[in-house]
Order: C-alpha cells, then structure tokens, then sequence
C-alpha cells in the first residue's frame, strides 16, 4: 500500500493528564497556530465516549482552515462519530486492517512501534506512518517500552518503507537529531504541553525542523 498522504513534520499530542492549566482544545489551537502539521488527541483517562466525540469536533472546530491535521488516538469509534479521517493505533488498540476497512483507502493511519521486528510487521500493513518510540524515554507513561536511542531509529528507518515519526522524549535540542536519523518528523507531548509557555514552544519546534530541512535542501 502506498501512504495516502504526507503524515507531516510536527505532531503535538495533547493531553491533560500530566498538566492541568491547558485543555485538549487550547492545545490544538496552540498547536495549529504555532504551525504543527498535526494535533493527536491523546486522552488516557476513563471517559465516556459521548464526551470524547465532543471534545474531538470542538478541536476540530478551532483548527479548521489552519491546514492542520486532526488525528485521534487509540478511539477508531470516536473519531468516526467525530468525523475525523485519521487515527494513530498503539499496541493495544484496534488493529490496523480492521481500522483501514472502517476508515476507508483514504483516511490517514498512524500505528505505534518499539521495536524493529514491531516495524518491520507494521510496516506490512495498511498503515500510513509509523510512530517510533520512545526515542529518548518519556514521561507520559507510567510503564513505558524501553528506550530505544537513535541507533535504533536509524535502524528502523532503513528497514521500512513508510514514514517514520519519532517520539518519546523530544525537545527542541534533539529534534535535529531525530531527523538526522532518518526520520520523517517528531511528535511531541510533554515539551508543548507541560512548557510555560506552549505556543513559544511549538514555534521554536517548527523553526527547528524547518531549519534541518532547509540545511538539507541546501547541501543536496
């Protein structure tokens, strides 16, 4: 399968576990306005479904026209009540064939990795990137896979055919880094959403990726 779309340079996942000041919906806003390709809706905690859906269209409602892409994690359901065509699967979520016959050819799946033998098995499948983590660890688990580091990345890069997205512990100082290794793009959480001040922390992101790819361009 070829991937239906670009996944984009810079995921923000939202969340409002590890802090409080900032919603879901601010944070997609921030997101958008600070120039992410991509917000995750990332929601762990016990929540009815109904309430979920909400959440989602009013995220979407205040990226709309910004260019950005609403992705939803783990909830397959929520995103389709919500009318959201893309999704990001971990391990333990819905499988990715199953997501893909639900979805359609051109809604855009994302689907969680740790391993090369994960990535290579993913990869085979209807799935449209791959999120590689954690990179550099994470402290939005409480019981995360372990650390790969960039070696790993750069490995599984090389043995798949679809983009990858690192995540897990990504910061403005290792953003470059990540792309060095062949990824596609980064995804972030706790640096955005934790930060002082988000938006300054999602602009300093895009500038940083913008300037890797630029100095690329330029060397090719």
């Amino acid at each position: 399968m070829t991937p239906s779309a670009d996944p984009g340079t810079l995921h923000v996942i939202t969340d409002e576990t590890l802090q409080a000041r900032f919603s879901h919906v601010d944070l997609a806003r921030i997101g958008a306005e600070g120039g992410a390709d991509v917000v995750q809706f990332r929601e762990k905690r016990a929540r009815c479904t109904r309430e979920l859906v909400q959440i989602v269209r009013r995220m979407a409602d205040v990226i709309a026209g910004t260019g950005t892409r609403l992705v939803v994690d783990d909830r397959v359901d929520v995103a389709v009540a919500a009318g959201v065509h893309a999704v990001h699967l971990g391990r333990d979520d819905l499988e990715v064939a199953v997501a893909r016959r639900i979805l359609g050819d051109a809604a855009v799946i994302g689907a969680t990795v740790n391993s090369s033998s994960e990535a290579v098995s993913i990869a085979r499948q209807p799935v449209d990137y791959l999120g590689v983590g954690p990179v550099f660890g994470t402290r939005s688990k409480s019981r995360p896979a372990p650390t790969l580091g960039i070696e790993d990345l750069r490995a599984i890069v090389r043995l798949v055919d679809r983009p990858v997205i690192a995540i897990g512990g990504v910061t403005v100082d290792n953003a470059a880094e990540a792309l060095a290794a062949g990824a596609h793009g980064v995804a972030v959480l706790s640096s955005v959403a934790c930060s002082r001040d988000p938006a300054a922390a999602v602009r300093r992101l895009r500038e940083a990726i913008d300037a890797f790819r630029s100095a690329v361009v330029g060397r090719a």
